[in-house]
């Protein structure tokens, strides 16, 4: 039986679907060579403990890898949005009826 092998590291990562643009990068901390977010277990919303192992066939180091978040470069669109929804849906009705006709500039 005849078994292929990927002798480079980047081709067996680009099988592995490492090398994206758009993905989360990991490096080998012993060979720096890319490796796999194998699970995630969030602790937090703000805080990922990733489990990864090493692309390179002749490392196969397995390491956890913390990630945290740092902070905004650019606030989201949709947190304006979500803060109206919440006030606006614990408003009585007659309460989001002055809120709208404020918003639509009739209140007298």
């Amino acid at each position: 039986m005849s078994v292929n092998k990927l002798e480079s590291p980047r081709l067996l990562a680009l099988a592995c679907g490492v090398i994206n643009m758009r993905t989360f990068k990991i490096e080998c901390p012993e060979c720096k060579s890319p490796a796999i977010i194998k699970k995630t277990h969030w602790v937090d919303k703000k805080l990922g403990v990733l489990y990864c192992g090493c692309t390179e066939v002749e490392c196969g180091h397995t390491f956890v890898f913390h990630a945290q978040f740092s902070h905004t470069l650019s606030p989201s669109g949709m947190a304006g949005k979500k803060l109206m929804k919440f006030l606006i849906d614990r408003l009585k009705p007659e309460e989001r009826q002055i809120a709208l006709d404020l918003l639509q500039g009739q209140a007298s």
